[in-house]
């Protein structure tokens, strides 16, 4: 593998903060029950007008889940507290021993926030002059990936920071994350297995169609994500599809052997097929040695470490399975960190084609 040598760039006065989702600040049920109630009443999450959204968020869905939500962290809570904040700080660490300026983190809910991550920029560089967020959302979804970059927008806005602000769009089809993605999947597929299933994280359909700048293409046409379009810079459904697409050409994988299905809905009108149900239809097929990996977290999760690893893997042996394996996230390995790194490394010499276009 190519060694990552350190990127001087002292003189741009650059920061970098990694963009991530966020995890509740312990697994005590007030804890959850406060971020809960900050990630679903997102409008970019549950999309309904705010006084119906705050009487389903806060008055059905919240007091009902908090509770088990909170019993359900607690399956994969470790020592040093929330994996994916922990996984998060150590991907900052390993990059930042490639980088002499400033790498910090910032969660959308909860903490550490994005005000937060500023501050420590501006700390350690007080002459800041720009800072590269990198949202950990390979794939464009209002409720991942816009979120995330329009609430860093409005709190550098509020906050009047005087740094420019830019992010880096996308990247389901780069070629770092895609030669990161397959070479993490590689190791699980030299002893036999029946099938890799890609789990996706689901979204309502609605979400596509509110992302559509054509206003007449996702969901709309037959076999729309196969059909050339400007909607497919932020169709999340035609972006997963691409990125399994290649990385089953790279890794080899023929059609017959992988599928796709959707994760962690919440409600009707979700992307299909679920990934629940196929874990118990997957069996009564004949596949009985199941791999499965989730490509749009890029570091492990309660939706990975819980809802797939655990909850998944009871499911797919209940229903007659034999063998099951969770591949774990791409987290902190080295052609992960070789990925972000080289997007860093462009930026600093001057190309901006993986930056997202309004975000400059």
């Amino acid at each position: 593998m190519q060694t990552i040598g350190i990127v001087n760039m002292s003189q741009s006065k650059l920061g970098i903060i990694l963009m991530n989702l966020g995890s509740p600040d312990s697994t005590d049920v007030k804890d959850v029950h406060r971020y809960l109630m900050q990630f679903l009443m997102d409008k970019r999450v549950i999309d309904y007008p705010y006084l119906f959204r705050k009487l389903l968020v806060g008055g059905i869905i919240v007091p009902f889940r908090a509770s088990k939500s909170a019993e359900a962290y607690r399956t994969i809570w470790t020592k040093e507290g929330s994996p994916l904040v922990l996984l998060s700080r150590q991907l900052r660490d390993k990059l930042q021993a490639t980088l002499q300026e400033p790498v910090e983190i910032a969660m959308r809910y909860g903490n550490p926030d994005m005000d937060s991550a500023y501050k420590k920029l501006l700390e350690r560089t007080p002459d800041l002059e720009e800072v590269l967020a990198i949202p950990m959302y390979p794939h464009y979804a209002m409720s991942s990936y816009e979120t995330a970059v329009e609430h860093a927008k409005k709190v550098h806005r509020q906050k009047k920071y005087s740094f420019r602000l830019n992010f880096i769009k996308p990247y389901y089809n780069d070629t770092g994350y895609i030669r990161a993605l397959s070479e993490s999947i590689q190791p699980y597929l030299e002893k036999p297995y029946d099938h890799i299933l890609f789990s996706y994280h689901g979204i309502p359909g609605r979400h596509l169609r509110k992302t559509d700048p054509t206003h007449g293409h996702c969901l709309q046409q037959a076999d729309c994500c196969h059909v050339a379009s400007a909607a497919h810079a932020r169709c999340y459904r035609h972006q997963v599809f691409t990125t399994t697409r290649l990385v089953t050409a790279q890794l080899g994988i023929p059609a017959s052997k992988f599928s796709i299905s959707f994760q962690s809905r919440l409600g009707k009108g979700w992307l299909e097929p679920f990934t629940d149900l196929r874990l118990e239809q997957l069996p009564a097929e004949g596949i009985k040695n199941l791999l499965i990996i989730c490509p749009s977290f890029v570091s492990d999760c309660l939706e990975t470490l819980e809802e797939i690893a655990l909850r998944g893997r009871d499911s797919f042996l209940q229903a007659g399975g034999t063998s099951y394996a969770m591949i774990p996230c791409m987290n902190t390995q080295p052609r992960w960190v070789e990925a972000i790194h080289g997007w860093v490394r462009g930026y600093a010499e001057g190309n901006r084609d993986m930056l997202l276009e309004d975000g400059r």
